[in-house]
Order: C-alpha cells, then sequence, then structure tokens
C-alpha cells in the first residue's frame, strides 16, 4: 500500500464520501473506488461499509485508522524535517481546543504564530475534553488543550493556573466575599454533562457535594443564562467567564480550587518540526505555573 492509499482511506473515513474524497484529492470517484477496494483486498478485510447514505467505517476500520494516522503523521514529519534542514519552515500543525481556550487563547495564538511563521498551515478541531483526548490519542491532532485532570495518561505541559467560581442569579443575598463549600449543598444547581466539565464534576465529588439539579446542559452560555433566569446556581472556570455577557454574581470559592490548563501531546519527545515550533510558542507565550 502507498501513503496515496492511506490519505485515500483517511479522507474518506473523515468526510464519509467517495464523492467528497475525490474532489478534496483531486482524483475521479472511480480512482478512490479503486483505491479503496484495492487497500481491502491487500489486508484480506473490509474496512468501510457502504449504502445509501454515505460510507462508514467497519469495526476493523476504526480499528486501523490511528495506525494509518500515525503513518501519515509521519511522513508529514519527515517531510517537514527535510524542509527545515533545507532552512524553511513548512508543514501543518493540528490542533484540539475546548471552547474556553478557543475563545480566548486561540485568536493571538493563531495571529502571533502566522506572522512568525507564515509557512506553516493551522489547522483547528474544537470539542469537548474528551473528545480532544480521543483525538490525540488517534493520531487527529498533534497537540490538544486540556485539563491536567481530564488527560489521564497523556503526557501534558501544565500552562495556567485558573481558578473556579459560582456563579449566582444577580442580587442573591450573601455576606461573605467568598461561597463556603456547606453553603453551597442548599442550592439548586444548573450543571453541564461530565464530559464538559470534568474539573467541575471532580471538585463536587472531591467536596462530597451532591447537588441537586433539574438542568443539564452542554455549554456555558446556557449554563449561566438559566444562572440569570433564576433557576439556580453552577460553577464555572474563571477563564469560561471571559465570554459571558450576563448579569450575575460571581464569588471564588472556599480553598481556592481552580483547574490546571495545559498542552498535551501523545509523544513530545518526538515531534514534527512544525508542530514542536507551535507546541514551544504556545509554552512561552502561556505559561505562569
Amino acid at each position: 500500500m502507498t501513503l496515496l492509499t492511506y490519505q485515500v482511506f483517511k479522507t474518506v473515513a473523515d468526510i464519509g464520501s467517495f464523492h467528497k474524497a475525490a474532489d478534496i484529492l483531486g482524483l475521479t470517484p472511480s480512482a478512490i473506488s479503486h483505491a479503496i477496494s484495492s487497500m481491502e483486498s491487500e489486508l484480506g478485510f473490509s474496512v468501510l461499509t457502504r449504502s445509501k447514505n454515505g460510507v462508514t467505517l467497519t469495526n476493523y476500520g476504526e480499528h486501523l485508522l490511528p495506525y494509518v494516522n500515525a503513518v501519515l503523521n509521519s511522513d508529514e514529519s519527515l517531510q517537514q524535517f527535510i524542509a527545515e534542514t533545507n532552512g524553511l519552515k513548512t508543514g501543518k500543525v493540528k490542533i484540539g481546543v475546548f471552547s474556553s481556550v478557543c475563545t480566548n487563547w486561540l485568536p493571538e495564538i493563531m495571529s502571533s504564530f502566522e506572522e512568525k511563521y507564515p509557512e506553516i498551515e493551522i489547522e483547528v478541531f474544537q470539542g469537548s475534553y474528551d473528545e480532544v483526548a480521543f483525538w490525540i490519542k488517534n493520531g487527529v491532532v498533534d497537540l490538544g488543550f486540556l485539563s491536567v485532570s481530564s488527560a489521564k495518561d497523556i503526557p501534558i505541559e501544565p500552562l495556567y493556573n485558573d481558578p473556579l467560581l459560582c456563579v449566582l442569579p444577580k442580587g442573591t443575598e450573601h455576606s461573605k466575599e467568598y461561597i463556603e463549600i456547606e453553603e453551597m449543598r442548599n442550592y439548586q444547581f444548573v450543571t453541564q454533562r461530565e464530559c464538559t466539565d470534568a474539573d467541575i464534576q471532580n471538585f463536587l465529588k472531591e467536596n462530597r457535594l451532591t447537588v441537586k439539579s433539574n438542568y443539564h446542559v452542554v455549554d456555558d452560555l446556557s449554563t449561566v443564562r438559566l444562572v440569570e433566569q433564576g433557576f439556580g446556581i453552577c460553577l464555572m472556570p474563571k477563564l469560561c467567564m471571559n465570554d459571558i455577557p450576563y448579569d450575575v454574581d460571581i464569588y471564588p470559592l472556599e480553598g481556592n480550587p481552580s483547574r490546571i490548563i495545559g498542552i498535551a501531546a501523545m509523544n513530545p519527545d518526538f515531534m514534527a518540526p512544525a508542530v514542536r515550533t507551535m507546541y514551544n510558542h504556545i509554552i512561552n507565550k502561556y505559561r505562569t505555573v
């Protein structure tokens, strides 16, 4: 199998269509179909399921894709090394980000990086902690922002200590400058799903806070909007609140808990030159811990 075969397989898997993959790669649909059929014949098993609704990965295909990504990423690393050896700064960097990093940091990261390295292409994937971790492990992205607690077995370089805050409806009676843990047991909560706010869930578990909540949402704006309208309180990282336009009261929490944001990569000691350049750029710009 050739690198082109691997690229065809990856593109079809990502897009879910032979015709769209053909447009992206500059090939004919019949050439795409032939490449996949030849690949399956050589492998001895099917990697794609064809249907009227498009193309999906078989179970074998799902297990094969991370290895194909690794081969393509290795080739990209080789091409970048050759370019760097010849004095050129080229290549592509794929970055996974969660919401608050995407809105608060990413624009500055991209503009400052592109100013210094205009020939390096940046591709961005936004998702939850779980999605970013999956992309890193499976070679979909080269680097990803995660909290240290959500990285688990993925190597991560800590960057920033982001305090956790308690958000209350405007005008809620409160006499102290911070919210005590015991006090929160008396409130109704607006919560997000665990995959989107793992650090908040960890804080609740560590403090044995069994929250009362009828509202389980998936994004920061919805969460704080419900708080503003009096449906409960919520906990939010400080960085998230930079994006929130709603009129609410915000207090620090007892003990000043926080999440630690970092930049993660599966093999930090073996990066393509362009990826290493971006990795160092992010660390130099945002590491404060």
